[in-house]
């Protein structure tokens, strides 16, 4: 199998459930990356949390480019080039939050290696554990006076159902939005035009590839759209029925080397 670039979405995917990569994993990557492939990760996370947390997960000089905030965010370390697009505006966020102003929720921009909410709360303290990610509490009417990527809701995994079935009942005016569970604590909003093949796209174009020269792995609902997109789209065996659906081939899941047994039987075989 031959594909100029791989690109992999982190958590449940490339990270095992101790928040890792494996060793055999690691080591797919530094050799298809001497194969001239570039290797890169999609994700839902910002770029500037990714790039401080590369080195935590033995990534550092492994990573050719980034994908941030499910497609909103891109960043190419070869060009050295950063793109944000579509981000929404800060008047649409705060219509957000008051639309869910009745329930047990927080609400969470991410940027510059941290959380940022309104409020501190077990939420929040429970996401800033698992992603690993410090929080800061700080005025929001203030910093929703400029827009931002997407708002991420988080919320008790009890309470998930009640915030996706508000967050489908959720009008903004002039503006339209797009929402969808993430992980079993959040629940994001962003603008429709924004996926992760969106930002795909964009890597590809700077480096003179197309989707089809693309092999991506995923394992959610919000990686659907790139693993039925890409050239190679490989659905995790821990993944959403929705995203093994969509893909290509389904590999082994995060904790047993699905990415490396990949890489390895098909692309470097």
């Amino acid at each position: 199998m031959e594909v100029k670039a791989i690109m992999c979405d982190i958590d449940g995917t490339l990270l095992t459930t101790e928040g890792t990569v494996s060793p055999l994993t690691a080591d797919a990557i530094r050799q298809v990356r001497d194969k001239g492939v570039l290797f890169g990760i999609s994700t839902g996370r910002a770029v500037t949390n990714v790039r401080k947390l590369l080195p935590e997960w033995g990534l550092s000089d492994m990573v050719d480019a980034i994908v941030g905030s499910g497609g909103a965010e891109i960043y190419d370390f070869a060009l050295d080039h950063y793109e944000e697009n579509y981000p929404l505006p800060g008047h649409v966020i705060r219509d957000i939050i008051d639309h869910y102003k009745d329930m047990d929720v927080n609400f969470v921009i991410h940027g510059d290696g941290f959380l940022y909410v309104p409020k501190d709360d077990a939420n929040i303290r429970n996401l800033s554990a698992s992603d690993k990610i410090p929080y800061k509490v700080i005025d929001f009417d203030e910093y929703l006076k400029t827009s931002h990527p997407k708002v991420m809701i988080a919320c008790a995994p009890e309470m998930m159902d009640a915030v996706t079935k508000r967050g489908k009942t959720f009008k903004s005016g002039d503006f339209r939005s797009a929402s969808l569970q993430t992980t079993k604590l959040l629940y994001e909003f962003m603008d429709p035009r924004i996926t992760k093949t969106y930002g795909l796209k964009k890597i590809m174009d700077l480096h003179g590839f197309s989707l089809e020269d693309l092999c991506v792995f995923g394992d959610a609902d919000n990686d659907y759209d790139m693993v039925l997109n890409a050239g190679v789209g490989v659905a995790m065996a821990n993944g959403s029925e929705k995203t093994k659906n969509a893909a290509d081939y389904i590999t082994d899941d995060n904790d047993h080397d699905g990415i490396g047994n990949f890489i390895f039987e098909h692309i470097l075989s």
